[in-house]
C-alpha cells in the first residue's frame, strides 16, 4: 500500500497556515518521515497549544505502523518502564501496549 506523502502534506500546512515557522521547521522537512512517530513528534511541535478535548479526540485517530510500535516496546524494555509508566509517556492505553507485546513477542519466536 502506498503511503502518502507526508513531508509534501507538512510543507504545505506550514507554508498555508504558518508562515512564520518555516524556518523552524525547515530542517525537521527536510527529511522524509519515515514512520509515525516522526509523524506524531512533527504534529506536536506544529499544533503544541491544543486544548484537551481536541488532544483527546486526535489521539482515538492515531495509528501505528510496525517500525514505530517495536521502537515504543524497544524504549520500554530499554528503560525499563512497566506497562503503565510507558503507556503514559507516549499517550497510549495499557491495554494497547499489552496487545503489541503479545503480538510481536508471537512474530519474534
Amino acid at each position: 500500500m502506498n503511503q502518502p506523502n507526508y513531508t509534501k502534506i507538512y510543507n504545505d500546512l506550514i507554508e498555508r497556515n504558518f508562515p512564520e515557522k518555516k524556518e523552524e521547521f525547515e530542517d525537521l522537512l527536510s527529511k522524509k518521515i519515515k514512520n509515525s512517530l516522526d509523524l506524531i513528534k512533527i504534529n506536536n511541535m506544529i499544533f503544541n497549544h491544543q486544548n484537551k478535548e481536541t488532544n483527546f479526540f486526535n489521539q482515538r485517530l492515531r495509528s501505528y505502523d510496525e517500525e514505530s510500535i517495536k521502537k515504543i516496546l524497544k524504549y520500554q524494555i530499554s528503560n525499563q518502564l512497566n506497562n503503565r509508566q510507558t503507556a503514559n509517556l507516549f499517550k497510549l492505553s495499557r491495554n494497547t501496549v499489552s496487545k503489541w507485546k503479545k503480538i510481536f513477542a508471537l512474530k519474534n519466536n
